[in-house]
């Protein structure tokens, strides 16, 4: 299976299934010399892990990440760092049924048709528990963010109806409620909303805002390979994910270019400074050195108890009832994935930009 590795200087390859004996990632291009733990890592996989709250799978996995190689006396060598989490709370059994059909909204149908094969336990390879090991990864791309003073901040933007009040919102509600909103008010809705769902035996999807502040300007390459491209197909690559929008997004289309663009002006101490930010941090695909925003829709969950319509491999007409252990809603533990592959993704164009001057160059080199 090809598509498991992501980056060029900041290189990841992932490997593993939902109900296989463990995932895992190996990392290559870490730099030498910078202070890891299994504890840095944890931190981040603890707030992705299941089984924490009413409105996440009942699956109880410990997510313990193990380090396995490229780090030594609690600093990174350069050499490839080797991540493992394993597996200790499958329940294959429940997944025997949809071995002979496919379920709506899942990759089954699309498997078979690629490689004649899959694994059916938990959607193997195409389950969100593979995430486990991108969190895991981006973990290390945040620590070296830190030492250039970036920041990550993703939170939930809405879930259904539900959307948070900007007037309202504080960083530290992030991590004081189980959806991971800002705004308090807006959570206990959404809570509410989604309590109604779960009677209902389905399931909701929502919005999570990124904002990056710290990046400097002149990160990203033109054409091709523009920051924002990349941001998106790394976003998109999470695959609950549907779409992304930068800065304005969508809504520059409604609206005229006086209004859109962003009007440059210095300051009284003669930085330069942005009326606006509806480029969202990126012009031309390279960093303008204001904050980066955007935002990821995320399907309803998929796996819902209601009876649907589907297709067995006999070629009949049937219906299913999903079976098993599943979110309701897959947005609050999401968030912490659209943070690891933001790091992941900045620390590698970070690598690039390097390579992009001479001066820059020698200042590395000499």
């Amino acid at each position: 299976m090809a598509g498991s590795i992501f980056g060029k200087h900041f290189q990841i390859s992932t490997w593993g299934e939902s109900h296989g004996k463990a995932l895992g990632v190996v990392i290559d291009g870490c730099p030498a010399g910078i202070s890891l733990s299994e504890e840095d890592i944890q931190k981040d996989l603890d707030r992705r892990k299941p089984g924490q709250s009413p409105f996440s799978t009942p699956r109880k996995e410990s997510d313990k990440v193990e380090i396995l190689s490229g780090v030594f006396e609690g600093k990174t060598t350069g050499t490839p760092i080797s991540l493992i989490v394993y597996n200790t709370n499958q329940r294959s059994y429940d997944y025997s049924e949809i071995a002979k059909c496919y379920r709506p909204g899942h990759a089954d149908f699309t498997y078979d048709e690629k490689y004649g094969f899959r694994d059916y336990r938990g959607g193997g390879r195409s389950s969100g528990r593979e995430t486990t090991a991108r969190v895991a990864a981006g973990a290390i791309a945040k620590k070296i963010l830190a030492e250039f003073g970036v920041d990550i901040m993703a939170y939930t933007l809405s879930i259904g109806p539900v959307s948070i009040d900007p007037a309202k919102f504080k960083r530290d509600e992030i991590f004081n409620n189980f959806l991971a909103m800002p705004d308090q008010e807006a959570a206990e809705k959404a809570a509410a909303y989604l309590h109604e769902i779960k009677e209902r035996e389905d399931s909701a999807g929502g919005m999570i805002e990124c904002v990056v502040n710290g990046l400097p300007s002149g990160v990203g390459e033109p054409v091709f390979e523009k920051l924002d491209a990349m941001l998106g197909k790394a976003i998109l690559s999470i695959g609950a994910v549907k779409g992304v929008e930068f800065g304005s997004g969508f809504n520059a289309a409604r609206m005229t270019g006086w209004e859109n663009n962003d009007f440059f002006q210095y300051d009284e101490e003669g930085h330069l400074t942005k009326l606006s930010n509806n480029a969202g941090g990126i012009v031309g695909g390279i960093s303008d050195g204001f904050p980066i925003v955007f935002r990821a829709a995320i399907k309803p969950t998929s796996s819902i108890h209601r009876m649907q319509k589907t297709v067995n491999k006999a070629g009949q007409n049937i219906e299913l009832q999903v079976e098993g252990r599943h979110d309701p809603i897959i947005v609050p533990r999401a968030v912490i994935v659209v943070e690891a592959m933001t790091a992941l993704t900045l620390v590698d164009y970070l690598f690039e930009r390097i390579f992009s001057r001479i001066d820059l160059i020698k200042k590395a080199l000499l």
